[in-house]
Protein backbone atom coordinates (compact mmCIF):
# COMPACT_ATOMS: atom_id res chain seq x y z
CA UNK A 1 0.00 0.00 0.00
CA UNK A 2 1.45 3.37 -0.98
CA UNK A 3 0.98 6.80 0.51
CA UNK A 4 -2.71 7.55 0.94
CA UNK A 5 -4.44 10.68 2.16
CA UNK A 6 -5.90 10.22 5.67
CA UNK A 7 -9.08 11.89 4.42
CA UNK A 8 -9.86 9.10 1.94
CA UNK A 9 -9.30 5.99 3.99
CA UNK A 10 -12.69 4.90 5.23
CA UNK A 11 -13.23 2.32 2.52
CA UNK A 12 -9.99 0.51 3.45
CA UNK A 13 -11.04 -0.93 6.77
CA UNK A 14 -13.37 -3.69 7.83
CA UNK A 15 -14.91 -3.62 11.27
CA UNK A 16 -15.64 -7.35 11.43
CA UNK A 17 -13.38 -9.45 13.67
CA UNK A 18 -13.65 -13.05 14.82
CA UNK A 19 -15.87 -13.58 17.85
CA UNK A 20 -12.99 -13.99 20.31
CA UNK A 21 -11.50 -10.62 19.39
CA UNK A 22 -12.60 -7.39 21.05
CA UNK A 23 -13.96 -5.43 18.09
CA UNK A 24 -14.39 -1.73 17.50
CA UNK A 25 -17.56 -0.51 19.22
CA UNK A 26 -18.49 3.12 18.38
CA UNK A 27 -21.01 3.24 21.23
CA UNK A 28 -18.10 3.29 23.68
CA UNK A 29 -16.59 6.46 22.17
CA UNK A 30 -17.25 9.94 23.60
CA UNK A 31 -16.15 13.20 22.02
CA UNK A 32 -14.23 15.20 24.61
CA UNK A 33 -13.22 18.22 22.58
CA UNK A 34 -13.34 19.65 19.09
CA UNK A 35 -10.45 22.08 19.66
CA UNK A 36 -8.36 19.94 19.60
CA UNK A 37 -10.25 16.94 18.30
CA UNK A 38 -10.14 14.43 21.15
CA UNK A 39 -12.16 11.28 21.86
CA UNK A 40 -12.27 8.77 24.72
CA UNK A 41 -12.96 5.07 24.12
CA UNK A 42 -14.09 3.33 27.32
CA UNK A 43 -12.79 -0.22 27.53
CA UNK A 44 -10.75 -0.13 24.32
CA UNK A 45 -8.46 -2.80 25.78
CA UNK A 46 -9.44 -5.70 28.00
CA UNK A 47 -7.65 -5.91 31.34
CA UNK A 48 -5.94 -9.05 30.05
CA UNK A 49 -4.59 -7.12 27.05
CA UNK A 50 -3.34 -4.35 29.36
CA UNK A 51 -1.53 -6.88 31.56
CA UNK A 52 -0.03 -8.54 28.49
CA UNK A 53 1.46 -5.29 27.18
CA UNK A 54 2.93 -4.57 30.60
CA UNK A 55 4.46 -8.05 30.78
CA UNK A 56 6.12 -7.56 27.38
CA UNK A 57 7.72 -4.31 28.50
CA UNK A 58 8.45 -4.66 32.21
CA UNK A 59 12.01 -6.02 32.01
CA UNK A 60 13.00 -3.96 28.95
CA UNK A 61 12.33 -0.42 30.13
CA UNK A 62 14.85 2.37 29.51
CA UNK A 63 14.83 6.03 30.50
CA UNK A 64 12.54 7.91 28.11
CA UNK A 65 13.86 10.49 25.66
CA UNK A 66 12.21 13.10 23.48
CA UNK A 67 12.56 12.70 19.75
CA UNK A 68 13.80 16.19 18.88
CA UNK A 69 16.57 16.47 21.49
CA UNK A 70 18.28 14.76 24.36
CA UNK A 71 16.01 14.55 27.37
CA UNK A 72 17.29 16.82 30.14
CA UNK A 73 15.76 14.73 32.92
CA UNK A 74 13.06 17.28 33.64
CA UNK A 75 10.90 17.34 30.52
CA UNK A 76 10.15 13.60 30.45
CA UNK A 77 10.99 11.44 33.45
CA UNK A 78 9.24 8.16 32.65
CA UNK A 79 10.78 4.90 31.45
CA UNK A 80 9.66 3.03 28.35
CA UNK A 81 10.35 0.75 25.40
CA UNK A 82 9.03 0.09 21.89
CA UNK A 83 7.32 -3.18 21.05
CA UNK A 84 7.81 -4.68 17.61
CA UNK A 85 5.05 -4.21 15.06
CA UNK A 86 2.93 -7.39 14.97
CA UNK A 87 5.07 -8.71 17.84
CA UNK A 88 2.51 -11.35 18.70
CA UNK A 89 -1.16 -12.16 18.13
CA UNK A 90 -2.41 -9.84 20.87
CA UNK A 91 -0.33 -6.88 19.73
CA UNK A 92 -1.45 -7.49 16.15
CA UNK A 93 -5.12 -7.42 17.15
CA UNK A 94 -4.63 -4.17 19.08
CA UNK A 95 -2.92 -2.57 16.07
CA UNK A 96 -5.79 -3.67 13.83
CA UNK A 97 -8.33 -2.25 16.28
CA UNK A 98 -6.50 1.09 16.33
CA UNK A 99 -6.61 1.21 12.51
CA UNK A 100 -10.34 0.50 12.56
CA UNK A 101 -11.05 3.22 15.10
CA UNK A 102 -8.90 5.92 13.53
CA UNK A 103 -9.54 5.09 9.84
CA UNK A 104 -5.76 5.34 9.35
CA UNK A 105 -3.74 2.47 7.83
CA UNK A 106 -1.50 0.38 10.04
CA UNK A 107 1.54 1.21 7.94
CA UNK A 108 1.23 4.87 8.94
CA UNK A 109 1.77 4.01 12.60
CA UNK A 110 4.93 3.76 14.65
CA UNK A 111 5.42 0.72 16.83
CA UNK A 112 3.56 0.85 20.15
CA UNK A 113 5.57 2.43 22.96
CA UNK A 114 4.88 1.20 26.50
CA UNK A 115 5.61 3.67 29.32
CA UNK A 116 5.79 3.48 33.09
CA UNK A 117 5.47 6.53 35.34
CA UNK A 118 6.41 6.09 38.98
CA UNK A 119 5.64 8.54 41.79
CA UNK A 120 6.65 12.06 40.78
CA UNK A 121 7.35 11.16 37.15
CA UNK A 122 5.73 13.23 34.40
CA UNK A 123 5.93 14.53 30.84
CA UNK A 124 5.79 18.30 30.50
CA UNK A 125 3.29 19.75 27.96
CA UNK A 126 4.51 19.22 24.40
CA UNK A 127 3.33 18.70 20.83
CA UNK A 128 3.36 15.39 19.00
CA UNK A 129 3.81 17.07 15.63
CA UNK A 130 7.33 18.04 14.56
CA UNK A 131 9.12 21.34 14.13
CA UNK A 132 12.01 20.02 12.04
CA UNK A 133 12.28 18.70 8.47
CA UNK A 134 14.34 15.67 9.48
CA UNK A 135 11.54 13.97 11.42
CA UNK A 136 8.86 15.06 8.96
CA UNK A 137 10.78 13.30 6.18
CA UNK A 138 9.57 9.91 7.38
CA UNK A 139 5.80 9.67 7.00
CA UNK A 140 5.17 13.38 7.52
CA UNK A 141 3.80 14.85 10.72
CA UNK A 142 2.31 12.71 13.44
CA UNK A 143 -1.35 13.10 12.54
CA UNK A 144 -3.02 11.32 15.45
CA UNK A 145 -2.09 9.83 18.82
CA UNK A 146 -3.80 6.89 20.52
CA UNK A 147 -2.92 6.80 24.22
CA UNK A 148 -3.99 3.59 25.96
CA UNK A 149 -4.12 3.43 29.76
CA UNK A 150 -2.82 0.09 31.02
CA UNK A 151 -3.37 0.66 34.75
CA UNK A 152 -5.40 2.69 37.19
CA UNK A 153 -3.63 5.42 39.18
CA UNK A 154 -4.71 6.24 42.71
CA UNK A 155 -3.97 9.94 42.24
CA UNK A 156 -2.27 12.01 39.56
CA UNK A 157 -1.05 10.80 36.20
CA UNK A 158 -3.79 12.56 34.26
CA UNK A 159 -3.36 13.56 30.62
CA UNK A 160 -3.80 17.32 30.50
CA UNK A 161 -4.44 19.70 27.59
CA UNK A 162 -3.52 23.12 29.04
CA UNK A 163 -5.07 25.29 26.29
CA UNK A 164 -7.84 23.07 24.92
CA UNK A 165 -11.41 24.28 24.80
CA UNK A 166 -13.03 23.46 28.11
CA UNK A 167 -9.75 23.88 29.98
CA UNK A 168 -11.33 26.46 32.28
CA UNK A 169 -14.84 25.03 32.48
CA UNK A 170 -14.28 21.31 33.18
CA UNK A 171 -15.61 20.55 36.64
CA UNK A 172 -13.07 18.91 38.95
CA UNK A 173 -13.12 17.88 42.60
CA UNK A 174 -10.35 17.03 45.05
CA UNK A 175 -9.72 13.67 43.39
CA UNK A 176 -7.92 15.54 40.59
CA UNK A 177 -4.30 16.64 40.93
CA UNK A 178 -3.35 20.32 40.89
CA UNK A 179 -1.68 19.73 37.52
CA UNK A 180 -4.93 18.41 36.04
CA UNK A 181 -6.76 21.51 37.23
CA UNK A 182 -4.62 23.63 34.91
CA UNK A 183 -6.33 22.38 31.74
CA UNK A 184 -8.77 19.91 30.25
CA UNK A 185 -7.75 16.57 31.74
CA UNK A 186 -8.42 12.86 31.35
CA UNK A 187 -7.93 10.42 34.22
CA UNK A 188 -6.05 7.19 33.50
CA UNK A 189 -8.52 4.33 33.71
CA UNK A 190 -7.28 0.83 32.91
CA UNK A 191 -8.43 -0.24 29.44
CA UNK A 192 -9.52 3.20 28.23
CA UNK A 193 -7.93 4.87 25.20
CA UNK A 194 -7.62 8.54 24.32
CA UNK A 195 -7.46 9.54 20.65
CA UNK A 196 -6.47 13.08 19.75
CA UNK A 197 -5.32 14.77 16.56
CA UNK A 198 -2.23 16.97 16.27
CA UNK A 199 -3.25 18.33 12.88
CA UNK A 200 -6.37 20.08 11.65
CA UNK A 201 -8.44 18.43 8.91
CA UNK A 202 -6.61 20.65 6.39
CA UNK A 203 -3.30 19.12 7.61
CA UNK A 204 -2.03 22.28 9.35
CA UNK A 205 -0.66 21.86 12.86
CA UNK A 206 -3.03 22.39 15.78
CA UNK A 207 -1.35 24.25 18.68
CA UNK A 208 -4.34 23.44 20.90
CA UNK A 209 -3.14 19.81 20.88
CA UNK A 210 -0.47 20.79 23.44
CA UNK A 211 -0.63 18.07 26.10
CA UNK A 212 1.31 16.55 28.96
CA UNK A 213 1.26 13.79 31.56
CA UNK A 214 0.73 15.03 35.10
CA UNK A 215 3.03 13.72 37.85
CA UNK A 216 1.94 10.52 39.55
CA UNK A 217 1.13 11.29 43.18
CA UNK A 218 -0.01 7.92 44.50
CA UNK A 219 0.47 4.62 42.69
CA UNK A 220 2.05 3.76 39.35
CA UNK A 221 0.94 4.60 35.82
CA UNK A 222 1.37 2.32 32.80
CA UNK A 223 0.37 3.47 29.33
CA UNK A 224 0.91 2.54 25.69
CA UNK A 225 1.17 5.08 22.89
CA UNK A 226 0.58 4.67 19.17
CA UNK A 227 1.65 7.61 17.00
CA UNK A 228 0.14 7.68 13.51
CA UNK A 229 1.62 9.71 10.66
CA UNK A 230 0.07 11.40 7.64
CA UNK A 231 1.83 8.98 5.28
CA UNK A 232 3.38 5.54 5.47
CA UNK A 233 5.86 5.19 8.32
CA UNK A 234 6.87 1.59 7.70
CA UNK A 235 7.33 2.02 3.95
CA UNK A 236 8.73 5.51 3.54
CA UNK A 237 10.68 6.70 0.53
CA UNK A 238 14.24 5.47 0.75
CA UNK A 239 17.16 7.74 0.01
CA UNK A 240 20.01 5.24 0.36
CA UNK A 241 19.17 3.04 -2.66
CA UNK A 242 19.62 -0.09 -0.58
CA UNK A 243 23.12 0.84 0.57
CA UNK A 244 24.17 0.35 4.16
CA UNK A 245 23.97 3.97 5.22
CA UNK A 246 22.35 6.44 7.58
CA UNK A 247 19.15 7.95 6.19
CA UNK A 248 18.53 10.42 8.99
CA UNK A 249 20.88 13.20 10.10
CA UNK A 250 20.20 12.33 13.72
CA UNK A 251 21.28 8.66 13.38
CA UNK A 252 24.68 9.13 15.09
CA UNK A 253 23.04 10.99 17.99
CA UNK A 254 20.32 8.36 18.37
CA UNK A 255 22.83 5.51 18.20
CA UNK A 256 24.93 7.13 20.93
CA UNK A 257 21.79 7.32 23.08
CA UNK A 258 21.22 3.56 22.70
CA UNK A 259 18.36 3.68 20.19
CA UNK A 260 19.87 0.80 18.16
CA UNK A 261 18.81 -1.46 21.03
CA UNK A 262 15.73 0.45 22.20
CA UNK A 263 14.13 0.95 18.77
CA UNK A 264 15.72 -1.72 16.55
CA UNK A 265 13.02 -1.87 13.87
CA UNK A 266 13.60 1.72 12.81
CA UNK A 267 17.33 1.86 13.49
CA UNK A 268 18.54 -1.58 12.34
CA UNK A 269 15.57 -3.07 10.53
CA UNK A 270 14.47 -6.67 10.05
CA UNK A 271 14.94 -9.40 7.45
CA UNK A 272 12.40 -7.73 5.18
CA UNK A 273 12.79 -4.07 6.16
CA UNK A 274 16.21 -2.35 6.13
CA UNK A 275 16.66 0.07 9.01
CA UNK A 276 17.38 3.77 8.62
CA UNK A 277 20.50 4.01 10.78
CA UNK A 278 22.41 0.87 9.85
CA UNK A 279 25.74 2.66 9.51
CA UNK A 280 25.57 4.26 12.96
CA UNK A 281 24.39 0.95 14.43
CA UNK A 282 27.46 -0.72 12.88
CA UNK A 283 25.45 -3.13 10.77
CA UNK A 284 27.53 -2.62 7.61
CA UNK A 285 29.80 -5.50 6.66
Amino acid sequence: MGLISPLSLSFLFCFIFTTHVRSFDPTRVTQLSWRPRAFLYKGFLSHEECDHLISLARDKLEKSTVIWKECDGEVRTSSGMFLSTHQDEIVTRIEQRIASWTFLPEENGEAIQVLRYEIGQKYEPHFDYFVDKVNIARGGHRFATVLMYLSNVEKGGETVFPIAEGALTQQKNESWSDCAKKGYAVKPDKGDALLFFSLHINATTDPLSLHGSCPVIVGEKWSATKWIHVGSYTRPTRVGNGECADENLLCPQWAAAGECQKNPLYMVGSKTFPGFCRKSCRMCS
